[in-house]
């Protein structure tokens, strides 16, 4: 019985993770520009975030994670 009715939470379980991935894209493509627009940025210093992004990557001797999309290889 006990057996029966973790079979049942399994398969509910996993149809519930499936259904996750039938989720339609939240952000449509006519959507987009108005998120790139200047005022929906995190940081309204895009120069001086570029400066001490530029700083921190010399000081660490390394790259990524910062965002922007690559190739994966490390280089840019």
């Amino acid at each position: 019985m006990l057996l029966r009715h973790l079979f049942i939470a399994a398969g509910l379980a996993s149809a519930a993770l499936v259904q996750g991935c039938a989720i339609q894209p939240w952000v449509k493509p006519y959507e987009r520009e108005k998120l790139s627009d200047p005022i929906m940025q995190f940081s309204r210093a895009a120069l001086a975030d570029k400066h001490r992004e530029h700083i921190h990557t010399v000081r660490e001797g390394a790259r990524g994670a910062t965002g922007v999309q690559g190739g994966g290889c490390g280089c840019n």
